[in-house]
Parts: structure tokens; sequence; C-alpha cells
């Protein structure tokens, strides 16, 4: 059976948007036609459903941490990354049940918000239960981390959970600069495989920088209040990108994720030095943590390929693309159709599933989501989204 579903606007992303535009959809999700109006009256199609508003693929999570669900309202906005890191190895352990609901909620409010695909952070294997039953598509980031320790045994965890996540989607990831050193870089290069794809933390607070520049700053002050020796990677005169950025296997899809304190000289420096990259943005995480947001304009500017992500619940109200989106126009002016691109097509790229996912084209079944938008285009707070399919 096909469904003929039409609205205001189509937005296909892939392609310019359809005032009046109309999808012919097979009862599993699949795109038979993409048509305005009048081509669907003139081949005598007229078991039309039209919605108010505008019809767009389901959206791209490219980073987020569904382990740390239960985490939500524990921790105080503003206190900066270090701050939010000390409290997050203070309150992460909790009676596994407790771990298991938030998790199961908070994979369903993904859902119920139009999140098709999640590209998702996770340290131990308590997720599979909840992503194996979920209806959204996963890929399991698995993250390790180690600087003044051997990197052998590190790895060899790291790989071992990668083999219990099957057959789920999952790749073996650094998970910052200043939490990985050189040797276990040179580690995960070597087990990352060609279908792998990859992310790592980048420049998500000034002292992140400061840290491999000067050796001083918020988290050197961080690891010396914890007794953590600094590496002979930090106090270098350079920043964190040029410290990891050369270590990453450059034949994968690789995600930077935050890039709150990126300048121009960092995506001039990227561009010499990898070529598959994208760049993950989770305003809202960026605004709770450090009360601060990237140079969206600048990424604009620069052509690079930007995701869009919401981070964990510990650092966010809500698991809501739509609600990062609003942020973004309102505090950036980013233009609707440039920020859904960010939200479905590019995150698809970057997960490796825009065969399937990402645009309204024929042959695929990215999920089709119904949202209300103003006269301009605009998501405001009365936005909302209805998921078609």
């Amino acid at each position: 059976m096909q469904n003929f579903i039409a609205a205001n606007w189509i937005f296909p992303v892939n392609a310019e948007p359809i005032e009046n535009g109309v999808l012919e959809i097979a009862t599993d999700g699949t795109i038979l036609q993409v048509l305005h109006l009048a081509d669907a009256a003139a081949k005598g199609i007229n078991n039309i459903q039209f919605f108010e508003g505008a019809l767009v693929p389901g959206f791209i999570n490219t980073h987020c941490h569904l382990e740390l669900s239960h985490l939500k309202g524990l921790i105080a906005k503003g206190i900066g990354l270090p701050g939010f890191i000390k409290q997050i190895l203070a309150q992460r352990q909790k009676p596994e049940e407790e771990v298991l609901i938030a998790m199961q909620k908070a994979d369903a409010e993904m859902y119920h918000n139009g999140i098709v695909a999640v590209g998702d952070i996770s340290n131990q294997l308590i997720s599979k239960s909840i992503k194996q039953n979920s209806k959204i598509y996963y890929h399991t980031f698995v993250e390790i981390f180690g600087f003044n320790r051997p990197s052998e045994p590190i790895i060899e965890a790291g790989v071992q959970l990668k083999k219990d996540f099957a057959p789920l989607k999952s790749s073996v990831v650094p998970h910052a600069p200043y939490s990985v050193s050189s040797a276990l870089f040179n580690e995960i290069a070597k087990v990352t495989q060609g279908d792998d794809i990859s992310s790592i933390h980048n420049q998500e607070t000034l002292g992140e920088n400061e840290l491999f520049e000067t050796g001083t700053g918020a988290f050197a002050d961080f690891f010396s209040a914890l007794d953590i020796a600094q590496s002979d990677a930090h106090n270098l005169g350079r920043n964190s990108i040029n410290y990891h950025l050369p270590q990453l296997n450059k034949n994968v899809n690789t995600l930077l994720v935050h890039n709150t304190f990126s300048s121009k000289a960092d995506i001039d420096f990227s561009k010499t030095q990898h070529q598959k990259l994208y760049w993950g943005l989770c305003p809202n995480a960026n605004l709770y943590i450090e009360n601060t947001l990237p140079d969206v304009n600048l990424l604009k500017e620069e052509g690079l390929k930007i995701t869009l992500g919401t981070d964990s619940l510990a650092s966010n109200d809500e698991l809501n693309i739509l609600a990062e989106m609003r942020t973004l126009q309102t505090l950036t002016n980013v233009s609707f159709v440039e920020v859904l691109k960010w939200a479905t097509l590019n995150g698809a790229q970057f997960l490796g599933i825009d065969d399937n996912y990402g645009s309204l084209e024929v042959g695929k079944k990215p999920g089709v989501l119904n949202i209300n938008l103003n006269k301009d285009n605009a998501i405001t707070e009365e936005t909302t989204i209805k998921r078609l399919f």
C-alpha cells in the first residue's frame, strides 16, 4: 500500500525546497516519488493527506552519551569543562537498573523527537540491550583514554568491548587530546579498519588549548588537583588540535566534536592534515558547560562539513536535534536550509548511512517528519515535531 502526503513545503535536503510538494511513501517508509502538487494532480493522484508546515527527513544525532542519561539535572550549569568532568567522575556510578531505565527513556525521547540515527559514545557495554531493541540506528564509539600508563591493556580492552557490541556497528576511538597519549593514538590507528568511522572531542574549553600551549590554565590545575603528572606533549607551544590531528587515521570519516575554541588557523591546519573531517556542533551542551558557542559563522564560511549532536543529558536538558537547530538559528543567524542539512544529510554521510538516511530521495527510508515553521522558515519555541514515518 502506498501513502501520498503533502505539505506547504517539502525540504528534500539533496535538492531545492518544493512548495506544495507531495511524497509517495510505501508502508515500510520507502520513498517512491517526490513531486509537486500540480504533477500529482496531472497523474490523477487525489488521495493525498495534507499537513500544515514542512516535511523533512529524520534527524541524525552524531554525538550522544546514552550511558550518562541518569545524570540529567544533577550537574550545575556554567561550571566549565574541568568542573563538569569532576562532577561526572563523582556522580557517574549508580545502580545498573537506574542507569538502564534512564537510557530507555532517553532512547524513547530521541525517537519521539524525530531522531533516526545516533553516533553514541560508550565506555562500557551497558547500553547494548537498549540499542539492540531500539527503533533508532546506532553506531557506537567505544571511547578509550590514558596518558601516563601503558597503552596495551587499554587498547586490548577497547577492542574487546567493540567485539562485545557486535553485531551492532562500533569503532574504537580516542576520548580527547588531553586524555590520550601519543602511544595510545598510535594503537588506535592500528586497529582502525577501512569501514570504521572515528570521533574525538576537540577544543571544548580554552583550558584545553592552554594545557598544550603553556602547560597552564584550568586543565593544568585540574590535573594537578588529581595528582596527575603532565605529559611530554604539554607545554610545547602548540594547541590541542596540532597535537592530536596528525596522529589520527586519515582514511576514515572523523568527527571533531564541539570545536568551541577552534580558530581560523586551526581550520587552515586541519585542511592540510585530514580530508575526511566533519565538525560536530552541540550548541546547547556548549552553553550548558561553558556558556559559549563555537564561531559557527567561521565554520560555515570555511565550507566545513558540519553535523549536529545533543551530547548527553548530563550536559543538556533534552535530546532534541530540533532544539539544537533552534539555538543556532536564534544565536548565529544560520538559515533553516543550512542547519537542516547539518541535522540530516551531513550526519548521515559522516555515519556512512546516507544510502538510506539524510534526505527525501526515491529509494531511501530516511524517516519523514512534519514540523510547523513560521512564515520565515524559522524554528521557534512553538515549533513542534510530528513523526509520520
